[in-house]
């Protein structure tokens, strides 16, 4: 016989666990009469002292026992003093601690949670609270009152709490009434919701399915999905294929009726290449032909040759105990000349040298050079090789969020271009077609560009191959270094990478080079090798410390993929400890120590420096850092990406994962020793 639904009303005595990222909780519900119970289910931002209607049943827990589990949720506020005193107390208001809590609860009692909400300004008569306090203590309770009804709706419909989080915060109180008249606003940019997910609360909420609404977001959704494969158009007959296909629309009329509109709104452009109708996002339509336009502009800019130019080179050589090759010779040559010059090579060519080369020369001749590479990492390599500052295009171009619609912007563009007479660009192969044409907007006309990357790289991960595109168009000044230098044939790393481009067979017998093969004839045990290398072999019998391995793998899922390393090395390298506080965020235990990796790139979140000697805001996706402290008291976190401290609400966890393993992918444009 089916258990009947019950009804448990009473107050959140403690919270046991609760995850921001899906919102389940475990916590004790006081029944009173001394009664009390535990719940488990979808209950987002629980706090101590508030008061909850749970709807549910009863079950018995292999490990935990007999618990509540709570199939609906009804949040009735906190009504007496002590049961507002506790609710407040548990920092579910940014500003409130247990003692500011205790001194509001004195002056307004039971009328305390109506005064915050209706008349915050009277919390200036609290003593040592500030009229700006006040404020900020009232425009918080709004925040969190909001943000919890929409976690309660969301949770309803399988929506994530983290992105509740996120709607409300740019939408507010419109939320619900916008959500209402178009369910699909959720795959927005910023907000960047699967389409899945929000097509089956769309359908929830009654949308049909050939719902113009449904049809137009499922096109759109479907060319930026094609994106991710580094298409910045599809052909429209493939297009109409796939969305019809998508959405399990037994005729395709509707996509096309959808691409009609779309296309007479501006939100999609039609061109012909090749005799082939394609259909493009307009913004990577004027992407692309724009990067075309600047470009040919740069190439067909060119500069007087500086006199005595073969012997400054000569000189630059010579106090750098270097002997140029002839490849080498001819980059520094063109650049000292060229408007646009691409320099590309494999391991081991010299790409590194003739930057130096190019430095000292346009430096000589009083020019003022940018460097700037797609990642952190790649910026702070560049860095190191070179000896100048640099920094990732993003920061260059000055990113930043406009506070009126949300977006990402660049102080950095036409408007307002980079002061330099040259930029230099590492790890090109990495920059997309977008990040490339807000790069080109913001470098003045008649200025040089120089271009260097690695073609035989993995392309970008957004849309367009730009770097591979100018190699193969033929038209446009280029240096190809061929040559691998006689340090470089030492390294059996470099040796190895150009058989495969070549199309050989790597060398894997070798076992006194840089370069190890270790085969295993499971997946089990080839986790068992990667946690003992990285746990005490290498670093005993080679000296290898264990912040300075990273191990790579060309996939998230599977037995030895990133997922299963992380954790695996995790409880090798950094286990658990009475001293290091833990935070769990979706599958993962985060702890104190952990090795973590900015996975979006946040324009907002401020860092300082550990001296206090400097702050800013932005951390990039790709950043990689140590987990330095977690304060389950302000539900905080703070991580060191090199030498800038970060602070991470823990709703923020979400952009960050574990890094002692990574995927190829996100490791391009390091160097590791």
């Amino acid at each position: 016989m089916e258990q009947e639904l019950e009804i448990l009303q009473g107050a959140v005595s403690a919270v046991v666990y609760q995850n921001y990222e899906n919102g389940y909780a475990v916590l004790r519900l006081n029944l009173g009469g001394g009664q009390t119970v535990t719940v488990v289910g979808t209950i987002p931002l629980p706090a101590v002292g508030e008061r909850l209607m749970v709807t549910g049943k009863w079950s018995n827990h292999s490990n935990y026992g007999r618990q509540f589990e709570a199939e609906f949720l009804e949040r009735l506020m906190p009504q007496t003093s002590l049961e507002i005193l506790n609710y407040l107390s548990s920092r579910v208001v940014k500003g409130i601690g247990p003692r500011t809590a205790a001194r509001i609860v004195e002056l307004f009692g039971d009328q305390t949670l109506a005064v915050m909400e209706r008349e915050p300004e009277r919390l200036a008569e609290v003593p040592g609270i500030s009229r700006e306090k006040a404020r900020k203590i009232g425009e918080e309770f709004k925040l969190h009152v909001g943000i919890r009804q929409i976690m309660e709706f969301f949770a309803l419909h399988h929506l994530s709490a983290e992105l509740a989080v996120r709607v409300y915060k740019r939408y507010g109180d419109s939320t619900m009434e916008l959500l209402y008249d178009d369910p699909y606003l959720l795959m927005d940019e910023e907000l960047n919701a699967s389409f899945g997910a929000v097509d089956q609360f769309a359908i929830s909420l009654g949308v049909a399915g050939d719902d113009p609404r449904r049809v137009e977001a499922g096109t759109l959704f479907e060319l930026s999905y094609n994106l991710t494969g580094g298409h910045c158009f599809l052909p429209e007959e493939k297009l109409i294929a796939a969305t019809a296909r998508l959405l399990q629309l037994e005729t395709d009329e509707p996509v096309k009726q959808g691409i009609a509109r779309l296309l007479e709104a501006d939100r999609l452009v039609r061109e012909k290449l090749a005799g082939i109708t394609v259909i493009y996002l307009p913004e990577l339509h004027e992407a692309e032909t724009e990067c075309t336009r600047m470009l040919l502009d740069f190439a067909g800019h060119s500069f007087p040759e500086p006199r005595g130019l073969d012997k400054q080179i000569q000189a630059i050589a010579r106090e750098g105990g270097i002997a140029y090759s002839a490849e080498q010779t001819q980059a520094i040559r063109e650049a000292a000349t060229s408007g646009l010059l691409l320099i590309t090579g494999g391991p081991g060519t010299g790409k590194t040298t003739i930057l130096r080369g190019i430095l000292e020369l346009l430096g000589q001749n009083q020019l003022r050079c940018l460097l700037a590479a797609p990642t952190g990492r790649a910026a702070k390599r560049l860095t190191e090789v070179t000896g100048e500052d640099a920094s990732t295009i993003h920061r260059l171009l000055e990113a930043g969020i406009d506070p009126a619609t949300g977006k990402m912007f660049f102080a950095r563009d036409a408007e307002n271009p980079l002061k330099c007479d040259a930029v230099i660009v590492d790890e090109m192969s990495m920059v997309d077609v977008s990040l490339l044409y807000s790069l080109l907007q913001a470098i003045p006309a008649g200025k040089r560009l120089i271009l260097v990357g690695d073609p035989d790289q993995l392309p970008p991960v957004g849309p367009g191959f730009p770097f591979g595109d100018m190699l193969r168009s033929g038209v446009l000044p280029t240096v190809r270094l061929t040559e691998i230098f006689r340090q470089a044939q030492k390294s059996l790393i470099v040796m190895n990478a150009h058989r495969v481009n070549q199309g050989e067979m790597p060398d894997l017998k070798c076992v006194s080079s840089d370069f190890f093969f270790m085969r295993r004839s499971s997946e089990e045990a080839v986790c068992t090798l990667i946690r003992d290398l990285c746990a005490t072999r290498l670093p005993q019998k080679m000296g290898i410390p264990t912040d300075q391995i990273q191990v790579l793998s060309p996939t998230r899922k599977g037995a030895v993929g990133t997922v299963n390393l992380n954790r695996l090395l995790q409880a090798a390298l950094n286990p658990p400890s009475p001293d290091k506080k833990e935070r769990a965020y979706g599958d993962f235990q985060f702890r104190e120590g952990d090795r973590v990796m900015q996975i979006r790139n946040n324009y907002d979140i401020l860092w300082k420096k550990p001296d206090a000697s400097a702050v800013g805001a932005g951390i990039f996706n790709g950043d990689v850092g140590h987990i330095q402290t977690i304060d389950p008291a302000s539900e905080t976190m703070t991580v060191l990406f090199d030498d800038r401290l970060a602070e991470y609400d823990f709703t923020q966890l979400g952009e960050l994962e574990p890094a002692y393993a990574m995927t190829v992918h996100k490791s391009q444009g390091s160097e590791y020793r």
